[in-house]
Formats: structure tokens, C-alpha cells, sequence
């Protein structure tokens, strides 16, 4: 009986009821074995997928890049909201949508474009205003063919998802795609000239449209004179457009934008609308160099008139000894060689005779360039 104890006893110190030892020695090398999988799957993966996804960072970095991709992102953007208001206005004869809709849908399109990509690129959306900033030096040459590719693709691509949404497109025209009559639908995607324009009228408002548009954004964004406050620029801009829709959009249908018509109206030529879409009326080419015109036209008128005459206010430096310590040589020793005040003996009666001079102006000021 001792002994069994005795037994029982070294074989609870040795092991305890609760692991036996085979099973905790089986458990520990699964758990070591399923370590070195998952750290032998990351290193893997790390191989495979870190120098490209390193690559694909880079290339994203890039100034070109990420411009390129703002662009085309927010022009699609405003293009989807603005074509979708369109279709609803043709499609059910002015039941679900309205001309006013219309208007509502590109002017804030606008503003979820601007707010989309305005830190990255400006947001411009528009061809004829980046040929604007160019033009007057506000962005550089290079960045123009980066700007309107990213512009014209996500317009067309725009295109191509309101077709493909709206599939009553087929339904309407019961597989009659046309441009002109009663049941065209090419004018969801497009702008073409009504009955009561000529050509050359049509000409002339696309050019006055779109210098007022780039008038008011000059306007709008300019810090040095009552521009909109900072993060209400894309609604204000977004009301511009809406107010001239309204006001001046009956005769030409308002383009005022190369990126907003010519990649759609492509669109249309490939999706079975065939050549008409360039041929009527021969308008085709008038969304794309009128508005060009016309903002180019609007951008001088503003900095001529406007931007070149609000005067420079200058800077005021409220501490006037810094001015004069930044006027000092950088090659002026910190210690001269002439002995300090403090090392000559002053008589005790004419301390009192020592005082600052104080500086002749309280502030200085300094002309801005």
C-alpha cells in the first residue's frame, strides 16, 4: 500500500492528470510545424507580392501619375451624374427628368469632381480651362497632354456606363439609334445644334459661355480677391455652372467643355450611332474649338482687368530688430574684437546718462514681389 502511494505520488509530480505527456509533446510540434507554414506562407508571399506592389507605389507617386488618375477620376465622376440627368430628361419625355435637372446634375457633378481630385490636380475637367492655365502660365505645357488624356478617357468611359445603364435606350428607339427626330438619343451624350441656330451663332455662344465660365473660376479661386472661403470652392463652382445652364443654355445646349463632348460623341460613333454624329450639321468641331476660344478669352479679360490692377498690399515685420539683424553679413563674426561696455569703467554718476536708443520707425515695411 506504501508503495502504490509512493508510486501514485512521483507519478503526479511527473505528470500531471490534466496533459499527459505524449499529448502535450504531439501538441507542441503541430503548434511549432503550423508556425513554420504560416511564417514560411508570409515569407512567400512577402517574395512575391512586396517588389511589386513596391513598383506599383512608385509609379503611383509619381506627380504625372497621380494627376493623370485625378483628372480621369473626376471627370468621370461628373460626366456619370451629368449624362445620367440627361437620359432620364429624353428617355421619359420629361416625366422623371427636366432640362433644370439637367443643369442640377452637371453643376454638382462638378462640385463631387472638384472635391474628388482638387488637391491633387486642380480639378479641372475641362480641356479648355487647362489650354487656359497653360496658356497664361498657370501649369506647365507638359502636363497638358497628361491632363486631357485623363479628361477624354474618363468622359468616354462615362459614356459607356450611362449606355450600358440605361438599357431602355434600345426600348425607346425600339433598335433605331438615331441623331435627329423625334426619338433621337444621341443627344444624351452629346451636344447638337438646334433648328433656330446657325452655325456661326452657335459658334459665338459657345464662346461667350465658356469665357464666363472661366471668368467666374478665375474669380472664384482667386486668394487675392473675394474669393470663396477655403473648402466651398467646389460648391461655388458647381453654382456657376448651374446659373449659366439656366440663364444661357437654350441655344447651343452649353458644352463649354471639349472633355465633355467629343469623347462621348466618339462613344456614340462606336456604339451604332454610326457617322451622323459628326455629320449633322457639321457641329462637331465647335464644342471642341469654341470653348478652347472662349476660355482662353475669359482668363485674359480677368487678369487684365481685375488680377493685374488689385494692388499688392505690403508686409508689415512688427518686430523691427529682427529686420535688422537678418540685414547683417552671414560672413560677420558672432564676437568682434572691439572690448564690450561692460569691460570699460563707467563712473558711477553718469550710468544714468546711458540709454537705448529706440528705433526711428515702429515698423518697417517691406514691398512684396
Amino acid at each position: 500500500m506504501i508503495i502504490e502511494l509512493s508510486f501514485s505520488s512521483a507519478t503526479s509530480i511527473l505528470w500531471p492528470p490534466s496533459m499527459p505527456p505524449v499529448h502535450q509533446a504531439s501538441k507542441n510540434l503541430c503548434q511549432n510545424m503550423t508556425q513554420a507554414d504560416n511564417t514560411r506562407s508570409t515569407n512567400k508571399g512577402k517574395m512575391i507580392q512586396s517588389p511589386v506592389m513596391e513598383r506599383v507605389q512608385a509609379i503611383l507617386q509619381k506627380e504625372m501619375v497621380r494627376e493623370f488618375l485625378a483628372e480621369f477620376i473626376s471627370t468621370f465622376v461628373m460626366m456619370v451624374f451629368g449624362l445620367g440627368a440627361v437620359a432620364h430628361m429624353v428617355l421619359r419625355e420629361n416625366t422623371l427628368g427636366s432640362y433644370f435637372a439637367v443643369n442640377v446634375g452637371f453643376g454638382f457633378g462638378v462640385t463631387i469632381g472638384v472635391h474628388v481630385a482638387g488637391k491633387v490636380s486642380g480639378a479641372h475637367m475641362n480641356a479648355a480651362v487647362t489650354f487656359t492655365n497653360c496658356a497664361l502660365g498657370y501649369l506647365s505645357w507638359k502636363k497638358f497632354p497628361v491632363y486631357v488624356l485623363g479628361q477624354f478617357l474618363g468622359s468616354f468611359l462615362a459614356a459607356a456606363a450611362i449606355y450600358f445603364l440605361f438599357y431602355t435606350i434600345m426600348e425607346f428607339t425600339n433598335g433605331n439609334l438615331t441623331v435627329t427626330g423625334p426619338i433621337a438619343t444621341a443627344n444624351i451624350f452629346a451636344t447638337y445644334l438646334p433648328d433656330h441656330m446657325t452655325l456661326w451663332r452657335g459658334f459665338l455662344d459657345e464662346v461667350f459661355l465658356t469665357g464666363m465660365l472661366q471668368l467666374g473660376i478665375f474669380a472664384i479661386t482667386d486668394k487675392r480677391n473675394n474669393s470663396a472661403l477655403q473648402g466651398t470652392e467646389g460648391v461655388v463652382i458647381g453654382i456657376l455652372v448651374l446659373i449659366i445652364g439656366v440663364s444661357l443654355g437654350m441655344n447651343s445646349g452649353y458644352a463649354i467643355n471639349p472633355s465633355r463632348d467629343l469623347p462621348p460623341r466618339f462613344f456614340t460613333f462606336i456604339a451604332g450611332w454610326g457617322t451622323q454624329v459628326f455629320r449633322a450639321k457639321h457641329w462637331w468641331w465647335v464644342p471642341v474649338v469654341a470653348p478652347t476660344l472662349g476660355a482662353y478669352l475669359g482668363g485674359i479679360i480677368y487678369s487684365v482687368f481685375i488680377g493685374w490692377t488689385i494692388p499688392r498690399e505690403p508686409q508689415i515685420m512688427e518686430n523691427p530688430t529682427e529686420y535688422e539683424d537678418h540685414q547683417l553679413p552671414k560672413t560677420m563674426p558672432h564676437h568682434t574684437t572691439t572690448p564690450s561696455l561692460a569691460s570699460v569703467p563707467v563712473p558711477t554718476s553718469n550710468k544714468s546718462s546711458i540709454r537705448p536708443v529706440p528705433p526711428s520707425n515702429d515698423s518697417i515695411r517691406i514691398q512684396q514681389f
